[in-house]
Protein backbone atom coordinates (compact mmCIF):
# COMPACT_ATOMS: atom_id res chain seq x y z
CA UNK A 1 0.00 0.00 0.00
CA UNK A 2 1.02 3.63 -0.88
CA UNK A 3 1.79 6.10 2.19
CA UNK A 4 -0.45 8.42 -0.08
CA UNK A 5 -3.01 6.70 -0.22
CA UNK A 6 -6.26 7.41 1.57
CA UNK A 7 -9.53 6.07 2.87
CA UNK A 8 -12.95 8.03 3.30
CA UNK A 9 -15.71 6.90 5.04
CA UNK A 10 -19.44 7.49 6.53
CA UNK A 11 -19.64 4.72 8.54
CA UNK A 12 -21.59 2.80 5.66
CA UNK A 13 -18.87 3.06 3.00
CA UNK A 14 -15.64 3.34 2.70
CA UNK A 15 -14.33 4.99 -0.44
CA UNK A 16 -10.44 4.29 -1.12
CA UNK A 17 -8.48 6.56 -3.26
CA UNK A 18 -5.28 5.92 -4.33
CA UNK A 19 -3.83 8.98 -5.95
CA UNK A 20 -0.67 6.89 -7.96
CA UNK A 21 -3.51 5.48 -9.70
CA UNK A 22 -5.69 9.02 -10.67
CA UNK A 23 -5.30 10.53 -13.81
CA UNK A 24 -7.44 13.37 -12.84
CA UNK A 25 -10.14 12.57 -15.58
CA UNK A 26 -12.60 15.14 -13.32
CA UNK A 27 -15.40 12.07 -13.45
CA UNK A 28 -16.08 12.86 -9.70
CA UNK A 29 -15.92 16.04 -9.24
CA UNK A 30 -17.94 16.80 -12.51
CA UNK A 31 -20.53 14.70 -11.46
CA UNK A 32 -20.32 15.05 -7.78
CA UNK A 33 -19.04 18.39 -6.49
CA UNK A 34 -20.46 17.92 -3.09
CA UNK A 35 -18.20 15.03 -2.21
CA UNK A 36 -15.59 15.08 -4.42
CA UNK A 37 -13.96 18.78 -4.57
CA UNK A 38 -10.07 18.72 -5.03
CA UNK A 39 -10.30 22.44 -3.76
CA UNK A 40 -11.44 21.43 -0.19
CA UNK A 41 -8.85 19.33 2.46
CA UNK A 42 -9.38 16.70 2.86
CA UNK A 43 -11.14 16.50 -1.01
CA UNK A 44 -13.64 13.95 -0.27
CA UNK A 45 -16.22 15.04 2.20
CA UNK A 46 -18.69 11.62 2.68
CA UNK A 47 -21.51 13.76 4.10
CA UNK A 48 -22.33 15.13 1.31
CA UNK A 49 -24.34 12.67 -0.46
CA UNK A 50 -25.71 9.13 0.18
CA UNK A 51 -23.52 6.30 -0.01
CA UNK A 52 -25.62 4.77 -2.98
CA UNK A 53 -25.03 8.17 -5.26
CA UNK A 54 -21.06 8.20 -3.98
CA UNK A 55 -20.82 4.76 -5.10
CA UNK A 56 -22.13 5.25 -8.55
CA UNK A 57 -19.71 8.28 -8.91
CA UNK A 58 -16.80 5.86 -7.42
CA UNK A 59 -17.84 2.88 -10.08
CA UNK A 60 -17.53 5.72 -13.12
CA UNK A 61 -13.99 6.20 -11.96
CA UNK A 62 -12.22 5.06 -15.55
CA UNK A 63 -8.79 3.77 -13.34
CA UNK A 64 -9.89 2.78 -10.27
CA UNK A 65 -8.37 5.38 -8.57
CA UNK A 66 -11.33 5.07 -6.58
CA UNK A 67 -13.05 1.78 -5.06
CA UNK A 68 -15.63 1.02 -2.40
CA UNK A 69 -16.16 -1.51 0.22
CA UNK A 70 -19.05 -1.77 2.55
CA UNK A 71 -18.83 -2.06 6.13
CA UNK A 72 -21.56 -4.52 6.21
CA UNK A 73 -19.12 -7.49 4.54
CA UNK A 74 -22.74 -9.09 3.71
CA UNK A 75 -22.52 -6.45 0.87
CA UNK A 76 -20.75 -6.80 -2.56
CA UNK A 77 -17.79 -3.93 -2.75
CA UNK A 78 -15.95 -2.28 -5.94
CA UNK A 79 -12.26 -3.45 -6.18
CA UNK A 80 -10.41 -3.08 -9.04
CA UNK A 81 -10.26 -5.63 -11.85
CA UNK A 82 -13.96 -6.70 -10.83
CA UNK A 83 -15.06 -8.32 -13.99
CA UNK A 84 -18.48 -8.51 -15.68
CA UNK A 85 -20.54 -11.01 -13.70
CA UNK A 86 -21.08 -14.19 -15.67
CA UNK A 87 -24.80 -15.49 -15.51
CA UNK A 88 -26.10 -18.37 -17.53
CA UNK A 89 -27.54 -17.46 -20.80
CA UNK A 90 -30.77 -18.96 -19.94
CA UNK A 91 -31.02 -16.89 -17.22
CA UNK A 92 -30.89 -13.22 -19.25
CA UNK A 93 -31.72 -11.74 -22.68
CA UNK A 94 -29.11 -10.72 -24.14
CA UNK A 95 -29.89 -7.12 -24.71
CA UNK A 96 -30.89 -6.84 -21.07
CA UNK A 97 -27.01 -6.53 -20.20
CA UNK A 98 -25.06 -5.29 -23.06
CA UNK A 99 -25.12 -1.53 -23.10
CA UNK A 100 -23.66 0.75 -26.16
CA UNK A 101 -20.15 1.73 -25.68
CA UNK A 102 -20.46 4.95 -24.21
CA UNK A 103 -17.05 7.61 -25.56
CA UNK A 104 -16.38 11.05 -23.04
CA UNK A 105 -13.71 13.55 -24.65
CA UNK A 106 -12.64 14.98 -21.25
CA UNK A 107 -12.11 18.91 -21.46
CA UNK A 108 -8.48 19.19 -21.72
CA UNK A 109 -7.64 15.11 -20.31
CA UNK A 110 -8.09 11.82 -21.81
CA UNK A 111 -10.83 10.08 -24.03
CA UNK A 112 -12.79 7.96 -21.37
CA UNK A 113 -14.40 4.80 -23.38
CA UNK A 114 -16.71 2.78 -21.16
CA UNK A 115 -18.52 -0.55 -21.93
CA UNK A 116 -17.84 -4.19 -23.31
CA UNK A 117 -15.09 -3.48 -25.89
CA UNK A 118 -11.44 -4.63 -26.82
CA UNK A 119 -8.45 -3.02 -27.37
CA UNK A 120 -6.83 -3.96 -30.82
CA UNK A 121 -2.91 -2.93 -31.14
CA UNK A 122 -1.20 -1.60 -34.06
CA UNK A 123 0.02 -5.28 -34.87
CA UNK A 124 -3.94 -6.54 -34.93
CA UNK A 125 -3.43 -8.15 -31.94
CA UNK A 126 -6.13 -7.94 -29.11
CA UNK A 127 -4.21 -5.94 -26.11
CA UNK A 128 -7.17 -5.90 -23.12
CA UNK A 129 -10.90 -6.51 -23.17
CA UNK A 130 -12.19 -3.62 -20.84
CA UNK A 131 -14.91 -1.81 -19.18
CA UNK A 132 -13.63 1.48 -18.72
CA UNK A 133 -10.34 2.74 -19.42
CA UNK A 134 -9.09 6.29 -20.79
CA UNK A 135 -6.91 6.95 -23.75
CA UNK A 136 -4.24 9.22 -24.17
CA UNK A 137 -5.67 12.39 -26.20
CA UNK A 138 -2.48 14.47 -25.95
CA UNK A 139 0.28 12.35 -27.50
CA UNK A 140 2.56 12.83 -24.70
CA UNK A 141 1.63 9.44 -22.36
CA UNK A 142 4.30 6.83 -21.31
CA UNK A 143 1.54 3.83 -21.77
CA UNK A 144 0.41 4.69 -25.14
CA UNK A 145 -2.31 4.02 -26.44
CA UNK A 146 -3.48 4.45 -22.22
CA UNK A 147 -3.50 8.08 -20.55
CA UNK A 148 -1.22 8.26 -17.30
CA UNK A 149 -1.86 11.49 -16.63
CA UNK A 150 0.49 13.38 -18.72
CA UNK A 151 -1.99 15.70 -19.96
CA UNK A 152 -2.28 17.75 -17.03
CA UNK A 153 1.51 19.02 -17.75
CA UNK A 154 1.67 18.97 -21.18
CA UNK A 155 -0.71 22.58 -21.67
CA UNK A 156 -3.50 20.62 -23.67
CA UNK A 157 -6.16 22.89 -24.51
CA UNK A 158 -9.51 21.97 -25.85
Amino acid sequence: MDPNDRDYTNGEIIVHWRPTLCIHATTCYRELIQVFDPRNRPWVDMKGASSERIIEIVRKCPTNALTYDWNDASKPSHKPGDGVISIPPEKYEVDQLVKPVEIRIMKQGPIVVEGHFKVIGPDGNEMKKMKITSFCSCGNSGNKPFCDGSHRKSGLRD
